[in-house]
């Protein structure tokens, strides 16, 4: 077997191209988009080439053919923040061999050593949570939009290594027409007859302010997290715009305490149902026709909740259920075409969170793993911090 690093345009292209033997008998794979893949190891698009650094390899077996992939990542926030720096590992695929996974596992770990790194973290993706985290082990469903999806035999070749459980991500589901729960209904009545709390949705022809106000509740509620830095402006700016083609107002709610952002519930309509699934790995022409007429004929009943915050000033007064009762009178009107929402993961690490998504009906129903190893194996392990 050779190991291959990816610098040149036609290696790129065979590193997308390389999974799509292990899912051609698989009828929940969904070709994730090319582009969305290829932005996240070009230092023009990802920002976490700012403070990092990035490589990914193919494995090509005797025949020349290639039978595996994977890329090896880290930022400096790692590196000087804290006190065991670990690097990471993801987009990895590979036919059911140990040799072969092996063979990729040692080639990240002995770079991620080079750099300085202790601890390797996976597969996790070189930016955002919200994409590409966790190896899935339970509920194979079709995935969300830039979701990991996988086979099931990848939990043994990352356990068979020495890979062990750091944390485990919740994917909750729900019927959104069900009706919410009256005790917790009633909690959020409390909330909202309190004259300092205001809640909007918002609107798609200011998104700059959106943008600000996310911003102003992420850094405060989720940048205190371990391996989570704070959101500049530009990013914030930047991330609104992106989701502007596929926003649904409706879906994007904020809280306010005295006309301060406090709290936020973003969601939208589900990318991999809306589109994707329907697609050959990149946005065609059809594909941009079939798009607007899916949107305008409200074909996607599925919501993908994307990420929820409430400032810690604010937390345990059941202000995130009251966000969730005052989004809920829209969402579930009769006009709108939501059927489920998929909530993006929420680690076992943040009980309070699983009795939120608890308190409003929601179950588990799909359930990824990120692993730590350790590159020294005497070394104590540990798992992510309960919140």
């Amino acid at each position: 077997m050779k190991v291959i690093e990816v610098n040149n345009q036609d290696l790129a292209e065979s590193f997308i191209r390389v999974a799509l033997q292990f899912y051609e008998d698989d009828a929940n794979y969904i070709r994730p988009l090319n582009a969305d893949i290829d932005e996240v190891f070009d230092p023009e698009k990802n920002i976490s080439f700012k403070q990092g650094e990035c490589i990914r390899w193919l494995l090509q077996d005797e025949s020349g053919k290639y039978i595996g992939r994977i890329a090896a990542f880290y930022t400096k926030e790692t590196v000087d923040n804290y006190e065991l720096p670990a690097g990471g590992c993801g987009f990895f695929e590979c036919i059911n061999s140990q040799e072969a996974a092996f063979v990729l596992f040692d080639t990240a770990k002995a770079w991620l050593s080079s750099k300085g790194l202790e601890a390797m973290d996976g597969p996790i993706n070189f930016g955002e949570r919200h994409k590409w985290w966790g190896l899935l082990a339970e509920g194979f469903y079709e995935p969300c939009y830039t979701c990991n999806y996988n086979p099931t035999y990848y939990q043994a070749l990352f356990e068979a290594y020495g890979f062990q459980l750091y944390y485990k991500q919740y994917t909750y589901w729900r019927d959104v027409r069900m009706t919410l729960d009256t005790r917790y209904a009633d909690r959020a009545k409390n909330i909202l007859a309190n004259r300092g709390y205001t809640f909007a949705h918002v609107n798609k022809s200011n998104l700059d302010e959106a943008a600000r106000n996310f911003r102003s509740v992420y850094n405060k509620a989720w940048a205190k997290h371990a391996g989570i830095g704070e959101m500049s402006e530009v990013q914030a700016q930047e991330l609104l715009r992106n989701m502007r083609p596929i926003i649904d107002p409706k879906l994007i709610w904020f809280a306010f305490y005295n006309n301060e952002p406090v709290g936020f519930w973003i969601s939208i309509p589900d990318l991999n149902q809306l589109i994707v699934k329907y697609l050959p790995g990149k946005l065609t022409w059809w594909g941009k026709l079939l798009f607007m007429w899916r949107k305008f004929t409200k074909q996607n009943k599925t919501m993908f909740g994307v990420i929820f915050g409430v400032i810690p000033e604010h937390q345990k007064r059941g202000l995130e259920i009251a966000l969730i009762v005052e989004s809920a009178k829209l969402v579930q009107d009769k006009n709108m075409p939501y059927e489920e929402l998929q909530m993006n993961w929420i680690g076992d690490f943040n009980p309070k969170m699983m009795r939120v998504a608890e308190q409003i009906g929601a179950r588990i129903y799909k359930t990824h793993h990120t692993y730590r190893y350790l590159f020294d194996r005497n070394k104590e392990f540990e798992r992510y911090p309960i919140l």
